[in-house]
């Protein structure tokens, strides 16, 4: 009685859309990360027919908020057409932002506070500020205080070009503060620590294009994916993702110079995950209100989980992560049929399942009594990743989930696992069941 009570109660997502996710600087330059979430958001309201008064709550994920649009969840929520009385707040976690906005509204339903959540992720990379430097705050600063003729000539006067170097808020976004390493540097210790060679790192990145190229050749994108109207012009339609390279060689990864070590490194812009414009909106809610609403489950949310390591080696997050999600949902590792695990860096990725299967680093570094398990790398990335795709920051995880939710069905799975490490040393991981 307990099991059937609790499961009814259990978490669900019933519906889900995303935008196409584009290159930084293209298509989609022109959006704002509000405007990206208003579209999915509507789009998503449009196509379940949900009336949007039976929303309890918005949570959006956004990593880099545009000043205008503060508290990005309520804006698009608002431009959505939601009531006035519906709430909003947004949540930041890196890379983790759009699946920790699923992780929450799983706890607000266990706590009673709602049974319908819209939720997700959204990022205008395209957008984030160039930024001024400290110089030039502190002339303007001065330039502010003064009062008289001579001390705002003397001011002027001590003014100098290079204060007019900016702040570029994308690479300090990609950088972490405590130990000064920029992600791709960390790739590259994952990488010594597990002895992954360029040629290793060169052969997932065309992996991921070839998978991306044969799921968007058959249309399996199409199940997530809503067209846009591209602003300011509002003339063309973009309806794919526009990162995917058909015709990818090994010979044109293999001549990429290293960009994070580049005398010793291996890590380029090839293996690494492209930076785009993107947003992901989901509708989750519990199976009885579903029941109610005449909406069916696509997946239910068995278990959540965030963990942390050092932030040097910040891509092994998922390995930590894990662990404790198949806890919480009873199963094993073997249970999974089908797993999606976020393409930061190909080194990153392959080092992760190196990890899972290393009875050193599960018990040194995890805790565990031996290895997590071996992943069948045909069942990691089926229809490619974000080396391929894209990696809107907080898009990102609510698209793992979506994409994984419809995969279990296709594949015919019973449990999938989305994953995902995350700057500054986390990672965060989510079970799903087949409805």
């Amino acid at each position: 009685m307990s099991s059937t009570r609790n499961r009814s109660r259990g978490m669900a997502i019933v519906a889900g859309l995303r935008t196409p996710f584009c290159k930084v600087g293209g298509s989609l330059q022109s959006a704002s990360a509000a405007d990206l979430a208003t579209h999915a958001f509507r789009e998503l309201l449009d196509r379940t027919n949900i009336r949007r008064d039976e929303i309890d709550e918005v949570i959006l994920g956004c990593a880099g908020p545009d000043a205008r649009e503060a508290n990005i969840a309520r804006v698009a929520a608002l431009r959505a057409g939601l009531p006035e009385t519906t709430p909003a707040v947004t949540i930041m976690r890196n890379c983790a932002s759009g699946m920790e906005a699923v992780a929450a509204a799983k706890q607000k339903l266990a706590a009673g506070e709602g049974e319908v959540f819209l939720v997700g992720g959204t990022e205008s990379m395209s957008n984030f500020p160039l930024m001024m430097g400290p110089q030039l705050v502190r002339f303007f600063t001065r330039l502010s205080k003064a009062r008289t003729l001579p001390q705002r000539l003397s001011t002027l006067l001590s003014f100098r070009p290079s204060a007019l170097k900016p702040r570029i808020a994308i690479m300090e976004g990609l950088t972490d503060p405590t130990t000064g390493l920029m992600m791709g540097n960390t790739a590259e210790l994952v990488a010594q620590r597990f002895g992954i060679d360029r040629a290793a790192m060169d052969a997932y990145a065309l992996q991921s294009h070839q998978r991306a190229s044969a799921a968007q050749r058959s249309d399996r994108f199409a199940r997530e994916l809503v067209p846009m109207i591209a602003p300011p012009t509002f003339r063309s339609a973009i309806e794919a993702d526009d990162g995917i390279r058909m015709e990818q060689t090994i010979e044109a990864l293999q001549k990429l110079r290293p960009v994070f070590d580049r005398h010793e490194g291996d890590v380029t812009v090839g293996n690494s995950c492209q930076i785009t414009d993107g947003a992901t909106a989901l509708l989750v809610t519990s199976l009885s209100k579903a029941k109610k609403l005449g909406l069916e489950p696509l997946a239910i949310i068995r278990s959540t989980a965030t963990a942390a390591l050092s932030p040097s080696t910040m891509g092994l997050g998922p390995v930590h992560a894990t662990p404790i999600a198949l806890e919480r949902a009873g199963i094993s590792l073997n249970d999974i049929d089908v797993v999606e695990l976020n393409e930061a860096f190909a080194a990153q990725v392959l080092g992760c399942l190196e990890a899972f299967a290393d009875d050193d680093y599960c018990r040194q570094a995890v805790g565990l009594e031996a290895a997590l398990g071996q992943l069948d790398p045909a069942r990691v990335n089926i229809n490619g990743g974000a080396i391929a795709i894209g990696h809107p920051i907080a898009a990102t995880g609510a698209r793992l989930l979506l994409t994984l939710a419809h995969e279990l069905r296709q594949q015919g799975g019973r449990y999938g696992l989305a994953t995902l490490c995350i700057g500054g040393g986390q990672g965060q991981a989510i079970v799903l069941e087949a409805a």
